[in-house]
């Protein structure tokens, strides 16, 4: 990701109530409805990865997954795999880990707000 710095010790950030920088989700991820906003702060890198925030609004999208990890800290979804994964269920304290490639549905039925460290892109 160009121009994000360092993550560095220092002023602690409120995942719960931060402020993100919201944008409409691509229309060619929408399955169904109108198209959610999506929020997302990134924090900065630790180890070669990426930290940060993100959120969606109730909606059902789909994407194709980075290798990442994260943890809810509210709403309610399920996510869906193209590949047989079993599906998840997201709640407040669920961590999960998605691998680069796989295909995704979201059912987002309450607005999820989540912590994510990301893998660097290769």
């Amino acid at each position: 990701m160009t121009g994000v710095v360092a993550w560095q010790s220092g002023p602690h950030t409120e995942a719960q109530t931060s402020d993100l920088t919201y944008h409409r989700l691509p229309d060619d991820q929408v399955v169904r409805g109108p198209a959610p906003m999506v929020g997302e702060r990134v924090l900065g890198d630790f180890a070669g990865a990426t930290v940060g925030i993100w959120e969606i609004e109730p909606s059902i999208s789909c994407d194709v997954e980075i290798d990442e990890v994260f943890v809810v800290l509210s709403g309610d979804a399920t996510v869906q795999f193209d590949d047989g994964t079993p599906d998840l269920e997201l709640g407040p304290g669920s961590v999960v880990h998605v691998r680069s490639g796989q295909k995704t549905r979201w059912i987002v039925r309450d607005t999820l707000r989540k912590i994510f460290i990301a893998a660097p892109a290769t």
